[in-house]
């Protein structure tokens, strides 16, 4: 069964032809048993092969047809060819104007499906009546009801055929948009996603990269006269590439996709309670810090956490490359009760000016504008510059939200 409908789809053609041959068949046999009564053999035949044709290209030209098949009407009027089965296919082809065919030939086929019947009663009026050639106005008017709702009906359902198709494919266009609207979004959140990967390596690199530097260059300045310094010098910048390439291994993963991962391959996000680790691991690198926590720490969302840890780590780095050789460093944490405030200050050299004018962009586009973004994520606030007696400042203020 599936395959006969699946043929019927594929062929609509040779279906509709198949059915104007045995549509034609029968009204051949008609005509040649009746002809005295639908007039001449010949006229009749040649309007049931124009009907035929009528069904046979009704998909393929659907206006074309419904004028072929007026045609075949006003033949019949003009042969005195009575009705008969033929005129079945103008049902037909009523019905596949107002289903597939422009408009104006939707309403020329509703105009011809309520006048056929009564033009038909006023050319054979015999055909409806008793047998007698007179009928009262009632019967006429009943009559033509009657014979004109098989033409109206054909209309209204291809009328409605029309609106379900119409619907169904503005269904269709609508889930196309959504699903380009889909696609569209799922590119931003590829490139923010992108955007954020490479603030993270930024500050990664960033930090532990100078950190390495510092320890490094004091290394081979103590190599010889004092070894156990330059051992553990070593050991610093050990530990600190192998933190730095767990970080990048956990921001890089984010862009392997339908590979295998296996759980706890990356380490967690930074989050405050890592600012102290942090702020020990620039101590070790040679820069004066002093970090206080004020107020009574809580739990903070994701999101602000991994921010807070960023913004410290981004000051302190900054101020190991613009600070100098003798700067000292201040970092601040305040739980207040609507807000985690953040406070990192040096008393170097202080920045240049394009870390904080024009944005806030360093060498690499990052810097200052990675902070701002993170902290406007978060519905913060950022402050950053020099400080008046020298040095530089950055302040935030983050709001807090209870963790779930």
């Amino acid at each position: 069964m599936q395959r006969l409908y699946d043929f019927i789809r594929r062929h609509p053609t040779a279906v509709d032809t198949l059915w104007a041959v045995f549509l034609f068949g029968i009204s051949g046999m008609s005509y040649v048993s009746n002809h005295s009564s639908h007039g001449s053999t010949a006229a009749a035949l040649l309007c049931a092969a124009g009907l035929g044709v009528v069904v046979a290209l009704r998909r393929r030209a659907p206006e074309k047809m419904l004028v072929l098949a007026i045609v075949m009407g006003l033949a019949q009027l003009a042969l005195n060819v009575r009705p008969n089965v033929a005129d079945m296919a103008m049902l037909v082809a009523i019905y596949t104007a107002a289903a597939v065919g422009e408009r104006w030939a939707s309403r020329l086929a509703l105009g011809g499906s309520l006048v056929a019947s009564m033009i038909a009663m006023w050319r054979w009026p015999n055909e409806y009546g008793d047998g007698s050639s007179t009928m009262s106005a009632g019967q006429v008017a009943f009559v033509a009801v009657v014979m004109t709702v098989p033409f109206v009906l054909a209309w209204v359902l291809g009328d409605s055929m029309r609106t379900r198709r119409a619907y169904f494919a503005q269904l269709e266009e609508r889930a196309a948009r959504l699903e380009k609207e889909r696609e569209a979004q799922a590119k931003v959140a590829v490139a923010a996603e992108r955007a954020r990967i490479a603030r993270e390596l930024h500050d990664v690199v960033a930090h532990n990269v100078s950190v390495m530097v510092v320890q490094a260059d004091g290394a081979a300045y103590v190599m010889e006269s004092a070894p156990d310094q330059a051992k553990i010098a070593l050991e610093t910048i050990s530990m600190t590439g192998r933190q730095a390439l767990a970080e990048m291994r956990r921001l890089l993963g984010v862009l392997r996709t339908g590979e295998h991962r296996e759980a706890g391959e990356y380490v967690p996000q930074p989050d405050v309670e890592q600012i102290e680790e942090l702020v020990e691991q620039v101590r070790t690198a040679g820069l004066t810090v002093d970090f206080k926590i004020e107020g009574t720490p809580r739990p903070l969302p994701s999101g602000v956490e991994l921010t807070a840890y960023r913004i410290v780590q981004e000051a302190l780095t900054n101020t190991r490359k613009h600070g100098g050789p003798d700067a000292g460093a201040s970092v601040r944490l305040v739980y207040f009760d609507d807000g985690l405030g953040l406070l990192v200050e040096d008393d170097g050299r202080g920045a240049v000016h394009e870390v904080y004018e024009d944005g806030g962009a360093d060498g690499q586009g990052h810097g200052l504008i990675g902070m701002r973004e993170r902290v406007g994520m978060v519905g913060g606030t950022l402050d950053a510059g020099p400080r008046p007696g020298g040095g530089f400042r950055i302040s935030a203020l983050l709001p807090l939200k209870p963790a779930h």
